[in-house]
């Protein structure tokens, strides 16, 4: 979301950025991303101290995520379920929300450049963090979002992989493959690779 506002004022508005996107807004964004993470974090670990567990202890899945050891808990975890439906609701949609209005409204902008280069160059810079949002969230609002079942399936273990894994591996390729300096270096280490041989 704060990268969806960071592209559109730069876009929509790019001779007002330096102003708006200040150093200590920066700061500012980057601390209630943290603080909400924490919080999150908080009440996941909250929620599993206070579930009672009985039999059997090993977690169906690659990762202790909250989900998988939800399935594990003895008795009724509708509140907990309850709980983190809730904070799903709040950290899923509404990010992704203002996402989609940003991007709306970059794309709006867009359509009206005259310049046939700038649109270019606008498309390719929101097309890489299109591209991974839509991993993310598809993936996550799949695991959070949909109600679940005691076993586990393979597919909770693959949007997992999708959302934890592929989506932050992604972030760094896609975004600096778009650096002329990289691009630059990776096309010389292939060229010197391959001619080696």
């Amino acid at each position: 979301a704060i990268m969806a506002y960071d592209r559109y004022l730069a876009i929509c508005r790019p001779l007002q950025y330096p102003v708006l996107m200040s150093h200590q807004l920066c700061l500012l964004l980057v601390g209630a991303t943290w603080a909400f993470s924490v919080l999150k974090s908080v009440t996941e670990i909250v929620i599993a101290m206070k579930l009672s567990f009985c039999g059997h202890h090993v977690i169906s899945h690659f990762m202790c995520e909250i989900l998988a050891v939800l399935k594990l808990a003895c008795g009724d975890t509708s509140i907990s379920e309850a709980l983190l439906l809730a904070g799903s609701t709040l950290l899923l949609p509404m990010p992704l929300a203002f996402i989609c209005l940003s991007y709306t409204l970059i794309l709006v902008t867009i359509i009206r450049m005259p310049s046939a280069a700038g649109r270019h160059k606008a498309f390719s810079t929101c097309s890489a963090h299109l591209t991974v949002v839509v991993l993310f969230y598809g993936a996550v609002i799949y695991m959070y979002m949909t109600p679940k079942t005691k076993q586990a399936h393979i597919s909770d273990e693959v949007f997992t992989v999708l959302y934890a894994v592929v989506t932050p591996m992604l972030n760094p390729v896609i975004y600096s493959l778009r650096n002329k300096e990289v691009k630059e270096a990776a096309r010389k280490v292939l060229t010197k690779n391959w001619t080696s041989r």
